[in-house]
């Protein structure tokens, strides 16, 4: 799938069977999470961005798990709604929030060594998280790559993870970490309480109702402001996940006979 190159607007249309039901109140409560806003019976808009690509893309592919049709394209609009019509949609829907929001291709589980992991420029939370997690634990010899979120083709030996079509990525429900805690099975407890944390977080779905999530959020918006190299973000993103895998860690070793 292939999105225009150029356009203010990105716009998800969706066809949505009746049943089974929790596939629509699933896919209204993700559009609400993600701030879109609906332009027309099926029609969702946010503005233009590499995150908001990336979030549309992933509810994409859960509505045609779901059973669901949908399409997604970039654009401007000519005839109807004007650009002041659509911005002030988003407007109206930022004070209801406000006013809502409470003051306070490798076999499953093979090994890779020194391979390049490539994924999208730009790195935030799941990638952020997912190449601490192939250093780590997976790769230790890993090299890192960063490229143009479409486009790209990969070169021999190249493997991609968290952007669209990679070797690594969302699988249903479950954001790259979790994927890649499964594939290479890893089931070290600390670790899949790090891939609830990161889930919540990236898939903005609140599953796991974990309460690190909006620490962690804030701690990686920090790391990914816009000065920021992909390097120094996975670098100091490395070193904040080193310290919550301890903290998550030490109670398990209290308690360890």
């Amino acid at each position: 799938m292939r999105t225009p190159a150029s356009g203010r607007w990105l716009l998800l249309f969706h066809q949505i069977p009746p049943k089974p039901e929790y596939v629509r109140v699933k896919v209204w409560r993700r559009l609400q999470r993600l701030g879109a806003v609906p332009v027309k019976n099926a029609v969702w808009v946010l503005p233009y961005s590499e995150q908001a690509l990336e979030d549309f893309r992933w509810l994409l592919e859960e509505i045609v798990a779901g059973g669901g049709v949908a399409s997604l394209c970039r654009g401007e609009f000519v005839d109807g709604l004007r650009v002041r019509d659509i911005e002030a949609l988003f407007r109206r829907r930022r004070r209801r929030r406000a006013i809502a929001r409470p003051r306070a291709a490798m076999p499953r589980g093979a090994r890779a060594r020194g391979r390049t992991w490539v994924t999208r420029r730009g790195v935030f939370v799941d990638r952020i998280a997912s190449a601490w997690l192939i250093a780590r634990y997976i790769d230790p010899e890993a090299r890192f790559k960063f490229v143009a979120p479409e486009g790209y083709t990969p070169r021999p030996g190249e493997l991609r993870f968290d952007m669209f079509e990679a070797e690594y990525t969302h699988e249903g429900d479950r954001c790259t970490f979790e994927t890649l805690l499964a594939r290479f099975r890893l089931r070290d407890p600390a670790l899949r309480a790090i891939a609830e944390i990161v889930h919540d977080i990236d898939c903005k779905d609140a599953k796991f109702h974990r309460r690190e999530a909006a620490a962690l959020a804030r701690r990686l918006a920090g790391i990914a402001r816009p000065a920021a190299t992909d390097r120094a973000r996975l670098r100091r993103g490395g070193t904040v996940f080193d310290e919550l895998y301890l903290a998550l860690e030490a109670p398990r070793r209290r308690t360890a006979p």
